[in-house]
């Protein structure tokens, strides 16, 4: 056969598993690159978690900060936002604590009560479950339960691990706190500035992103927690349902979890209004569950966050579900945030952010700092 461009369709490589195996071996290799930096992470990880956790801390105090700063020196204004924050999370943690443990004993024997009717309805009722059948469940269940609290106790001893590493950890923190709010210009600057002069644009304007991302999502979710937690304590209290404060703390905490952690922490609450006042009121109170969560991702999501966090629902719930995985309880709990600013910097570097275009323009060449 002659050397001509036929011969490629007959003899060579199709053009598409070429154009499949450059793909491939692309993703390959960034992936190896994602794994040497995450096992690099986890050698750091304590660090690497006081330093996300001071960013977290920034984001509530900086605004605070910022209408301080208008009257008071810089340094006064950080000390005052912090404390008052700090009070402010203090408190909250103390009520909910509180009531948890208040009412703690009576709510167990509710929950334990509203569980042995529904397991007496599932041999009784349309399912007609075996005993053997039912103690498969309960065993699965209880070792679902059990893998969650051990994976959170693991993960605060394995993060911690000894009282050297806590005070290593907590040291990070402090000091990142304090710089993040006193000198984010510097170390914004300094950070961009070991970039290439061509890439600092772009860097910076990720850098803006990922940080609004993360910003919004932590301001916002407290209030939404509270929301819910509001909203819940109101329907119980309407509905008559008894240990609604520890309910609604179990709402709060379970709020943080997007999607996904109000509505299973709203079941405990539907198995108490099993126990204490019958099936059709346990009915309205997972109806209550609907309500609140539609109000939730329709209502307030979009109007506290905005865009801080444009994700769909299912890609929210794969985030938790990863994070949890790959880092139990505490990865649940940041993934959102983390995939919100991947997703932004990805839709900016690849020319669908409308608001950002890119390449940026060419004269934008010194960064400056995230927004607080």
């Amino acid at each position: 056969m002659s050397g001509n461009g036929g011969d490629n369709s007959i003899m060579g490589v199709p053009d598409t598993l070429r154009t499949l195996a450059g793909i491939t071996w692309r993703v390959l290799v960034v992936l190896a690159g994602v794994a040497v930096a995450a096992i690099a992470l986890d050698r750091i990880m304590p660090v690497a978690f006081a330093l996300f956790f001071a960013m977290l801390m920034t984001a509530w105090a900086q605004p605070l900060m910022n209408v301080f700063h208008r009257f008071l020196p810089k340094v006064l204004s950080m000390v005052l936002s912090l404390l008052i924050i700090g009070a402010a999370v203090f408190i909250i943690l103390g009520s909910v604590i509180r009531s948890s443990i208040g009412e703690g004993p009576k709510l167990v024997a509710s929950l334990t009560s509203g569980l042995a009717d529904i397991e007496t309805w599932l041999k009784t009722g349309p399912l007609q479950l075996t005993d053997d059948s039912l103690h498969n469940l309960v065993v699965q269940a209880e070792g679902w339960a059990k893998s969650i609290a051990g994976g959170l106790i693991g993960d605060a001893m394995g993060a911690l691990g000894s009282i050297g590493t806590l005070v290593i950890a907590a040291s990070v923190f402090f000091y990142g706190v304090v710089f993040f709010m006193l000198t984010p210009t510097t170390i914004w600057n300094w950070a961009v500035s070991w970039m290439p002069r061509r890439v600092r644009a772009p860097i910076d304007v990720s850098g803006h992103i990922a940080w609004d991302a993360i910003a919004g999502y932590t301001r916002g979710i407290v209030i939404v927690a509270f929301a819910d937690a509001l909203l819940v304590f109101i329907g119980l209290t309407i509905l008559q349902v008894p240990l609604a404060p520890a309910l609604s703390a179990v709402v709060f905490l379970g709020a943080f979890i997007p999607v996904i952690g109000a509505p299973i922490a709203t079941f405990f609450a539907a198995v108490v209004a099993l126990a204490e006042r019958g099936p059709v009121v346990a009915l309205l109170v997972v109806a209550l569950t609907v309500v609140v969560g539609s109000f939730d991702g329709d209502v307030l999501q979009p109007l506290v966050m905005g865009k801080a966090v444009n994700l769909h629902p299912l890609a929210i719930v794969f985030a938790i579900a990863a994070g949890g995985i790959a880092l139990g309880i505490i990865g649940a709990l940041i993934a959102v945030p983390v995939a919100g600013a991947i997703y932004g910097v990805a839709k900016y570097l690849t020319g669908r952010d409308p608001d950002r275009p890119f390449p940026p323009p060419a004269e934008v060449l010194s960064p400056s700092p995230p927004a607080a």
